[in-house]
């Protein structure tokens, strides 16, 4: 009978001893509290009582910068916020080295984002936010990287700018607006005139022409009933012609 208990707890202290990892995850062995080593997907299996396991997962994370306020370069406030996508690349430090390594990365990037927004004027923040991401990844990727953690990328999502600036933005881009249009219409006029010109000159070396382009104009004006036509023989004309000189 003792011998039947015994082998009824030993097989419940070796069943309890499996673990399984997935794919994505890594897990680490802690021995009486030391770290031991790592273990990988799959089954796996601990000393009961003796040995802890803490799973790390290896996915890229993404993680959202709230949005704060920071002044530029040229005293202007703006809200501005981020994302941040990284992942653990040594699991072993992502533990050992740091207790909370995901809001160590937020902290890291806000800090980092103050500063290279406040180093920038408005306009370099506006036109060149791939360029802003890049140098607060840097920033990040290297303060982080004793710690286990690599930045894939940080990208500079929402730009908040005070409700003046936004009136006085507005009215600049209606002013573009408009100075466009009339440098349009005006190109467009100045074309006309050439065309005009062109039609009139060509007109003006045939005769036989002028009195086509004569009866054209007649007939679009004699389909409207309430237009009054009148018509003088060619050879009048010539005549008041030949009169005048």
């Amino acid at each position: 009978m003792f011998i039947l208990i015994l082998g009824v707890i030993l097989c419940f202290i070796i069943l309890s001893g499996f673990r399984v990892i997935m794919q994505y995850e890594r897990g680490l062995v802690f021995t009486f509290g030391h770290y031991s080593h790592t273990m990988g997907p799959g089954l796996n299996w601990l000393l009961p009582g003796v040995q802890t396991l803490q799973k790390i997962d290896m996915r890229i994370e993404t993680v959202d910068i709230p949005k704060q306020e920071v002044i530029t370069k040229d005293n202007i406030p703006v809200n501005i916020n981020a994302v941040v996508y990284f992942h653990v690349k040594s699991p072993e430090d992502a533990v050992i080295e740091i207790s909370d390594y995901v809001f160590a990365v937020i902290q890291l990037t806000q800090s980092a984002l103050k500063d290279i927004v406040g180093n920038n004027d408005l306009d370099t923040i506006l036109s060149e936010r791939k360029r802003l991401g890049d140098e607060i990844k840097s920033i990040v990727d290297e303060a982080t990287d004793k710690w286990g953690i690599d930045i894939d990328s940080i990208n500079v999502q929402e730009i908040e700018l005070p409700e003046d600036m936004k009136r006085a933005m507005a009215k600049q881009a209606e002013a573009e607006r408009n100075r466009r249009a009339m440098v349009i219409a005006a190109s467009g006029e100045v074309e006309s005139a050439k065309k005009m010109l062109e039609a009139a000159t060509t007109l003006a070396k045939n005769p036989y022409t002028m009195q086509l382009k004569t009866l054209q104009t007649i007939k679009d004006i004699s389909a409207n009933p309430s237009q009054k036509v009148v018509l003088f023989p060619m050879e009048l004309t010539n005549l008041f012609k030949n009169g005048k000189k």
